[in-house]
């Protein structure tokens, strides 16, 4: 309830979001060619949804993650971190071969923002939208909302339409407070210190719409698929609190343990109340055992909560 208050007083208002870039994906082939690259079912995807997307090794671990949509049935975009973008390029487009399709960066002709709290419900109404559960897509003139995962029940959106057209309006919110809000929603995007670290439902994107075990193969596909239906998953990701500084691809150990790290920090932000929040993949054991520390052993404890949604294993 307290964590609902804080993002109810602080999450409100427009966020630009530079740390974001786009891969553009254009021709015939576009969606049968992510369909084949990526953990998502492109081909399906209507042009009134988005998805979150892997992007994984053989050893199925995530190197890349997208929130994937159509502008039209030849042009996709992938949303993912700025930092992880040109390498995830070039190994995509090594796969294109004779595919009719076109991989790029779009980055500069896209302008994209975070929306959230109230401004987000009065961007919904002015346009008379009527779809906001996550990952339905809206379309507006040449602009496309995204509604994403709540942070502690506050709506939250992105924004995303060519360079030159008209901002969103509503207050500014800084975006470090975006930053944490995405650290609430318990839905971490993959950044350079943990590429190739994950199995997607390490991170529990197989519970957040990330997974369609449905499709045809992928780079991975058999480590995921085995992980998902043999029982050898011991991991998952979880909210942590913690009064020092986290960041991602810092480790996390559990009390008694033999100095064997038992999690990685994913992803991580300030609080506006003080601390650090950060969403953290750690065995499941040592959830359920509670005591467990940043950096070492007798390190800074970490408060752990579990994901603000429900794990695919319970539903």
């Amino acid at each position: 309830m307290r964590a609902m208050q804080i993002s109810t007083q602080f999450l409100d208002g427009v966020a630009p979001l530079a740390s974001y870039g786009l891969i553009r994906v254009q021709g015939d082939d576009a969606a049968r060619f992510l369909h084949g690259q990526l953990t998502q079912d492109f081909v399906l995807l209507s042009l009134c949804e988005a998805r979150l997307a892997g992007f994984c090794s053989a050893r199925g671990r995530l190197q890349a993650s997208f929130m994937g949509f159509k502008r039209s049935p030849a042009d996709i975009l992938l949303i993912c971190h700025r930092d992880v973008l040109q390498t995830t390029l070039k190994r995509l487009s090594m796969f294109v071969m004779r595919a009719k399709v076109k991989l790029s960066d779009a980055s500069a002709e896209f302008a994209m923002f975070g929306l959230a709290g109230p401004t987000l419900q009065n961007a919904i109404e002015s346009r008379a939208i009527s779809a906001v559960t996550p990952w339905a897509k809206a379309d507006f003139d040449t602009t496309s909302l995204i509604h994403l995962y709540p942070s502690d029940g506050v709506a939250r959106a992105l924004w995303i339409a060519p360079v030159g057209q008209a901002a969103p309006t509503g207050v500014g919110l800084p975006v470090a407070l975006w930053d944490w809000s995405e650290v609430r929603s318990g839905i971490a995007i993959i950044s350079p210190p943990i590429a190739d670290a994950f199995v997607p439902q390490m991170l529990n994107y197989e519970s957040v719409g990330g997974v369609n075990f449905k499709k045809g193969c992928y780079p991975g596909q058999e480590v995921v698929a085995r992980s998902q239906f043999r029982g050898t998953l011991k991991r998952r990701a979880y909210l942590a609190h913690c009064d020092s500084p986290m960041a991602a691809g810092d480790e996390v150990f559990a009390k008694g343990d033999d100095g064997q790290p038992c999690g990685t920090v994913a992803q991580a932000a300030a609080s506006p109340t003080g601390g650090f929040d950060a969403i953290v993949s750690m065995q499941i054991s040592a959830f359920e055992a509670g005591d467990v520390h940043l950096g070492r052993v007798d390190g800074p404890s970490l408060t752990l909560s579990p994901p603000p949604y429900p794990l695919l294993a319970d539903i």
